[in-house]
Formats: structure tokens, C-alpha cells, sequence
């Protein structure tokens, strides 16, 4: 009589593929902020002006879709690039809006700071405590679709109140998602190193211009 040997999981061999997924994602990631940043910073200087709330949504869901079909060749790498070099340029002149105001550079900084602090914080904290937060997923997919449809109605009907809820809601939800991002890097969630950067771009922006537009309404003496 034969006893097989109890056969258990690769504990180590996962350790080392998760935390080279992060690694991936996280240098990725510094670096489309980095070009988005370059991007942002050429349209402030060159003044331009914002292409509109349709070329901007079509330009987003375009390449977003563009990258997730292309997640698993060299060519996604050229299409995240694009997406997050498009979504600089069209911060430039959300920036130089803010720029403009009397306290606008203080307003900017913050803003900045106050991004960089949230999702640093946010981060660590699910990188070493290792929590599994998955079961945020389906809180954060309706939240983020209602804040979504409640943003473009302030923006239609003309509702400002209704638009600083609705960064205010947009501050919390990219909270969860960069908690849920990292938490699905972590437990093996995501193992696609493009994918995992989008979603801490797009929380990151969001959290930023969020931040922009709150601090800029209670800075403001009207």
C-alpha cells in the first residue's frame, strides 16, 4: 500500500509572482503618472483649451476599451501610455482654471498633496496588513455608476451643490477602489500588470480632481 504525498500550494513560488506583479504595476504606473504629468504641464503652458465633455468621454472609454483589448500584448503598454498621456492633457486646463483663481496655485498644491498623502497611506496599509478587500467590488462598481450619472446630471441641469456631492462621493469611492486595486494585486485578484495600473490611474485622477474642484469651492469667497 502506497501513501501519496499531501500535495500543498506553492506558497513561495505565489509570494515571488505576486510581488513582482506589484513591482510591474507599481513602476508602470509611476511612470504614466510621470508622462501624464508632462503631458498635463504642456497643455498649462500652452494654454489649451479643454476639448469638451464629449471628445473627453469618447477619448477615455476608447482607449480604456483599446487597453483592455491589447492588455496582453507589447501594444498595451503603447495604448496605457496613450490613455493616461490623454487624460494629462485634458487636466491641463482643468489645472489652469484653478490657476487663475487668486488663491489657485495653494488650491493646486493641496490638492496635489492631499492625493500623494490619501493614496500613499491607502497603499501601505493594504500592502502590509494584506487585508482582502474583494468584497468591496460590487459596492464601488454601483457607487462609482451613480456618481458617474449624478456627475453628468450637475453638469446638464447646472447643479452645483449637486457637483460638489458628487466629488465629495468621488473622494470616498476612489479611496475604496485604490484599497480594492491593491488588495486584488496582493491576493491575486488582478495578474495582469496593465490592467492593475489603469485602475490605480483612474483613482488617482479622479481622487485628484475631486480634491481640485472641494478645495476650490471652500476657498472660494463667493
Amino acid at each position: 500500500m502506497s501513501v501519496q504525498p499531501i500535495t500543498r500550494p506553492n506558497t513561495a513560488s505565489q509570494a515571488i509572482s505576486s510581488n513582482k506583479l506589484i513591482r510591474n504595476t507599481y513602476m508602470l504606473l509611476s511612470l504614466t503618472l510621470a508622462f501624464s504629468a508632462i503631458t498635463a504641464g504642456a497643455s498649462v503652458v500652452l494654454n489649451l483649451p479643454h476639448p469638451g465633455l464629449i471628445i473627453t468621454l469618447v477619448g477615455y472609454f476608447g482607449l480604456l476599451f483599446l487597453t483592455y483589448k491589447l492588455k496582453n500584448s507589447i501594444w498595451g503598454l503603447a495604448s496605457v501610455f496613450a490613455l493616461t498621456g490623454f487624460m494629462g492633457f485634458t487636466l491641463g486646463p482643468i489645472i489652469n482654471a484653478y490657476l487663475g483663481l487668486p488663491n489657485g496655485p495653494q488650491i493646486v498644491a493641496m490638492a496635489f498633496g492631499g492625493t500623494a498623502a490619501i493614496f500613499l497611506g491607502l497603499s501601505a496599509y493594504a500592502l502590509t496588513s494584506r487585508k482582502d478587500f474583494s468584497y468591496m467590488g460590487g459596492f464601488l462598481f454601483a457607487g462609482i455608476l451613480v456618481a458617474f450619472l449624478a456627475g453628468l446630471g450637475a453638469i446638464f441641469f447646472e447643479m452645483p451643490t449637486l457637483s460638489l456631492v458628487v466629488s465629495a462621493m468621488f473622494v470616498l469611492l476612489m479611496s475604496g477602489l485604490i484599497l480594492f486595486e491593491t488588495s486584488q494585486l496582493v491576493h491575486g485578484g488582478e495578474t495582469n500588470y496593465i490592467i492593475a495600473t489603469i485602475g490605480l490611474y483612474v483613482a488617482i485622477y479622479n481622487l485628484f480632481t475631486s480634491l481640485l474642484h472641494l478645495l476650490g469651492a471652500f476657498s472660494s469667497d463667493d
